[in-house]
């Protein structure tokens, strides 16, 4: 078996035996999730899935990267892990204790920087034919695009099996748009993601209920390597992903947290106040199911 199969191969397979274990550790110490204005659920539930699938997608890629599989690319994969495993650990400790919103966004901002030193920017804005060369607006621009799907991608985790459908669904779609480019580095970190997240998927899908939850130490995770998926260049090229591209890709997280700042600044609420009203919200409110309202969301995602 090549390398890079066993590497995939591992990712999901830690990915699905973490799970029970994480479902224990909850248990022994009695870390479950909170119910709040922006949760639906009822129960005694772990929010601590994002170990695992962290876990997986670092492990794989360190496989990956000691096989020398990331040779043609021009970014340092081994700030994404190290920048990744920062956002779980901080994740982590909101899971267990909950953090202030603007303590919580020290560790992204330290991850964004680092990526960002890593090589990890977008060089070019294109528009159909024309292309316009970012210079150093890249690196705000860059900056300010991976806090932002970091915490909309956060935000999408509602209900049972959202967030990680949401996430497999345009991780396929960026590796398509590396399969196109010939990236097969980057193809490989894309479906290293799917993997990681598969595992978890098994046990937090609604068939019948989640037996556990990401938490912020998964959406956070998954947001920020959505952020940087479309980073990922070939040496000698610009980046393979056009941040119009990759904006449309992640738009239903991206529309559903502008709606929800909106709709917080018009009823002048904290920004990061709870509420009902996410696009799943609604979708419920309509009548639908859990697991409708999230096949009807990964179709919109599709």
């Amino acid at each position: 078996m090549e390398l890079k199969y066993l590497a995939l191969l591992l990712a999901i397979l830690i990915s699905t035996v973490s799970m029970p274990l994480i479902i224990l550790f909850s248990k022994k110490f009695n870390l479950y999730d909170t119910v709040d204005g922006r949760k639906v659920h009822t129960g005694q539930i772990s929010r601590l899935g994002g170990m695992g699938i962290t876990l997986a997608f670092s492990i794989a890629l360190l496989i990956l990267l000691c096989g020398g599989y990331f040779s043609d690319i021009k970014q340092n994969i081994l700030f994404l892990v190290i920048a990744a495993v920062c956002i779980t650990a901080m994740g982590i400790i909101d899971d267990i204790v909950t953090l202030p919103a603007k303590v919580k966004l020290i560790p992204q901002i330290a991850a964004s920087v680092l990526v960002l030193i890593g090589g990890f920017k977008f060089s070019t804005l294109s528009f159909g034919i024309y292309t316009i060369n970012l210079g150093w607006v890249a690196y705000p621009l860059t900056f300010v695009w991976i806090i932002g799907v970091t915490n909309a991608v956060n935000l999408i985790d509602g209900i049972d099996g959202q967030c990680g459908g949401l996430s497999v669904i345009a991780s396929l779609t960026f590796c398509l748009f590396f399969f196109k480019e010939q990236n097969q580095a980057a193809m490989l970190i894309c479906i290293a993601l799917i993997c990681s997240i598969m595992g978890f998927l098994f046990f937090n899908l609604p068939l019948p209920k989640a037996k556990i939850f990401m938490g912020d130490g998964g959406s956070q995770t998954l947001g920020f390597v959505l952020a940087v998926l479309p980073l990922l260049s070939s040496k000698g090229s610009l980046s393979s992903v056009s941040i119009l591209y990759a904006a449309a890709v992640i738009m239903i997280p991206i529309f559903d947290t502008i709606a929800a700042i909106w709709r917080r600044l018009r009823e002048h609420r904290s920004i990061g106040s709870p509420d009902r009203f996410h696009l799943h919200h609604k979708l419920m409110m309509f009548g639908f199911s859990n697991r409708q309202a999230l096949i009807i969301v990964c179709l919109f995602q599709i």
